[in-house]
């Protein structure tokens, strides 16, 4: 009896998802090429529906993506795109009713989307609200303003778990009557949870369809159920374990679409009562949940947060804890699971994640300093139960569900372009007064100017976001903006908690130590002859030596090396100066260290600088040292270096590190990985991010990454296929292995 005849069990159901899953990608590779971030669950049209279309993403990358054909956007601008609540309500409710329902009969969850919010809106910051006077300071700092910045806040589940659709849409009524001058608003809100709506309904009518012609009793079974819970959650909340899963499905793929929302927050805390009610009921066992959880992970990417305290200090590790990294273990595909660990979380939750981490070998799942998240954030004034309510929601970020706006990882200082403007004017001065000394007050001076420039544009986005793309999605499930009439993006949230992230923190600190050793101690080269290899970018056999000798200094993450000091000073200076105060609107700053997937675009123009990057070349990643700082690559210096540079407000600087544990039995490997995660979060660390890998499969994979279609690494805050990344985003990685491995 084969697969198409026989009844399948979980296990066989699963293994034919993952195959889909892999058929789907190879197919959107062919269309959409590359793709250096997350591996988003879409899948592409009907060959009928679909048109290909090119976009700029936040981040500047050039996107080919897919549109839902016979879709067309109403505008409402003579640039021919569509700004405010209204006309982004009724557009996006118009691409929620013309898409295809999709529904495979092995899962246990109906739908998928096919449209990426790339793929549908266009037109950008509105121009009438110019900021033309902060864009010369903007591109010398190599800045990501944060200007235009949809969604990286987290939305409150909850909400929509007790409420269901129909119960949003009585909020929304509610506000209406409460808020008339915020008509626009109400009616971009209610379109989108009718489209909505109209989106599940043709699912659940769709799956009844295909139940009448499918043969095998089991899944037919299946198909039934899920026509039977889509058409309730219509308009009812959910009620069992299954339905609080189908629900979250559907709004995941709705923020994905609307503008790439990924945040799901405390999973485990939000469906662990839904758990013990049903198995209290005998209704729900663990093997169905596992499976009920993997098909909600293969819908989405989405950003999860197991264990942690609550606002009484008790970890909230349980059972639904164990079943999600289960449903990750089983799944083996690219999530983003985040493990809490910290003085009183249960420390078998860190084992067991360790343990699939070793076995998996697909950076799944992460972890999170969790104390030092709370404490830090204790810090902008937050006491323990409020700070202890921030969820693990995106790459390297924490946000309060539903209650706090935070722009996290859209807003970044390039601390290489800073640098570059401080070299520049210390250059200006004669060689008898230049010194590292001055380079750093230089360096003070515009770092201070980057920060004023990044508070400034964030005021503009809380100003005017919400009157060019409000955040109608997540609004839904926040707390406020439907009470208030106003967007989370325009203070409809209770807390603004703006996000401001430095990147190349190595690139200057190793630069820094090299110029105050081998220009200022040593003599090995004078100022004006360092500028003249510069900017020839280390250019013939004597440049070459040059380069060479400012890279072999003891660099940053050596340990009790002078680049140590200085990454510190860089961590403490750009920390201290976001901090000073509030934006001039009186918003408040978060600072962290990440470069995102930022680290090749923000090093592409970048001059080459005095550790001997060449010009162009990638900036340092996050708060990492370079790979090669350590012959030895040591985990445990490291993980001291990134510790010591932390910010300290909430916000996160991660570990990225790739281990390669050789001939360890599973017990140590287990027990030294456990160590190296608890020694980093003692002593401050934020978050891990762990590749475990066999350094000959990846330089195998980076020579014809086809051979290995399924092959997953940790990027950076996220997790991809390597055969998906770009060859210069895969070989970022193949250095980082090489290196540290």
């Amino acid at each position: 009896m084969d697969l198409e005849t026989k009844e399948l069990t979980y296990a066989e159901r699963l293994d034919l998802l993952r195959k889909a899953k892999m058929e789907a990608n190879e197919a959107k590779q062919v269309v959409t090429g590359y793709l250096n971030a997350d591996d988003l669950a879409i899948i592409l049209p009907p060959e009928d529906r679909r048109k290909v279309t090119e976009a700029i993403s936040g981040s500047g990358q050039k996107i080919t993506d897919v549109l839902l054909d016979g879709v067309e956007m109403v505008s409402n601008h003579p640039n021919g795109a569509f700004y405010g609540p209204r006309a982004a309500g009724e557009n996006f409710s118009r691409l929620l009713r013309a898409h295809p329902p999709y529904v495979d009969p092995r899962a246990s969850l109906a739908g998928a989307y096919m449209a990426n919010y790339n793929s549908y809106r266009k037109g950008g910051w509105k121009p009438e609200f110019d900021y033309a006077w902060l864009h010369e300071d903007q591109e010398r700092y190599g800045l990501i303003t944060g200007i235009g910045a949809a969604q990286h806040f987290c939305q409150d589940l909850a909400i929509g778990l007790e409420l269901g659709w129909d119960g949003i849409l009585a909020k929304i009524a509610r506000g209406r009557q409460v808020h008339p001058e915020s008509e626009a608003f109400y009616d971009g809100l209610e379109a989108v949870a009718r489209g909505m709506q109209d989106w599940i309904a043709r699912t659940a009518e769709h799956a009844r369809e295909l139940a009448a012609t499918e043969q095998r009793p089991g899944l037919q079974r299946n198909l039934l159920e899920m026509a039977e819970i889509n058409q309730r959650l219509v308009t009812e909340p959910p009620r069992t374990f299954r339905e609080a899963c189908q629900w979250m499905v559907w709004f995941q793929m709705a923020a994905r679409m609307y503008n790439g929302s990924g945040s799901l927050g405390k999973l485990d805390l939000l469906l662990e009562p839904f758990y013990q009610r049903d198995v209290e009921a005998g209704i729900l066992g663990d093997e169905e949940a596992i499976f009920h959880l993997a098909c909600l992970l293969l819908r989405d990417t989405a950003y999860i947060q197991l264990g942690g305290p609550d606002g009484d200090r008790k970890d909230v590790t349980g059972p639904v804890s164990y079943l999600v990294l289960e449903a990750a273990h089983r799944l083996k595909i690219p999530c983003n699971v985040g493990v809490c660990v910290g003085e009183d979380v249960d420390r078998s939750l860190l084992r067991r994640g360790v343990e699939i981490l070793l076995e998996d070998k697909l950076g799944v799942p992460k972890f999170l300093g969790i104390d030092s998240f709370v404490q830090g954030y204790m810090r902008n004034g937050y006491p323990f139960e409020v700070a202890s309510k921030r969820a693990y929601a995106g790459c390297h970020w924490c946000a309060m569900p539903g209650r706090e706006y935070t722009v996290n990882d859209c807003v970044k200082i390039n601390l290489g372009a800073v640098f570059v403007a401080a070299w520049d004017d210390l250059c200006a001065l004669p060689e008898s007064e230049r010194s590292v000394a001055e380079l750093w007050e230089l360096f003070q001076t515009h770092l201070k100017r980057a920060v004023a420039v990044i508070a400034e544009g964030l005021d503009i986005q809380v100003e005017h976001m919400h009157e060019v793309f409000p955040e109608l999605v997540l609004d839904l499930l926040c707390h406020g903006p439907i009470e208030k009439g106003i967007d989370a993006s325009h203070g409809g949230v209770e807390h603004m908690n703006l996000c401001v992230d430095a990147a190349a923190l190595a690139t200057v600190a190793d630069s820094l130590a090299a110029l105050e050793q081998r220009v200022q101690d040593e003599g090995r080269v004078t100022w004006d002859e360092l500028r003249v290899y510069l900017d020839a970018d280390w250019a013939g056999p004597e440049g070459e030596r040059a380069r060479l000798m400012m890279r072999s200094i003891p660099r940053y993450g050596t340990g009790g090396a002078p680049a140590d000091d200085w990454a510190r000073r860089v961590s403490d200076l750009f920390t201290s100066l976001v901090k000073a105060g509030p934006t001039p609107a009186g918003h408040n700053m978060i600072p962290g260290i990440f470069s995102w997937a930022n680290t090749i675009e923000m090093g592409r123009d970048l001059p080459a600088t005095p550790n001997g990057r060449h010009a162009g070349a990638p900036i340092s990643h996050g708060a990492n040292p370079d790979p090669g700082f350590r012959p030895d690559g040591a985990p445990t210096a490291l993980a001291v270096a990134i510790a010591g540079v932390q910010p300290g407000w909430g916000n996160s600087a991660p570990m990225q590190i790739e281990v390669d544990l050789g001939t360890a039995s599973d017990r140590d490997a287990v027990e030294h990985v456990m160590h190296l995660i608890e020694t980093h979060c003692q002593l401050g660390g934020t978050q891990i991010n762990m590749n475990v890998v066999d350094r000959d499969r990846i330089l195998a994979a980076h020579e014809d990454p086809s051979l290995y279609p399924d092959l997953i690494v940790r990027v950076t805050g996220f997790s991809a296929y390597f055969n998906r990344l770009s060859p210069e985003f895969r070989q970022l990685v193949v250095d980082r292995i090489i290196s540290e491995g």
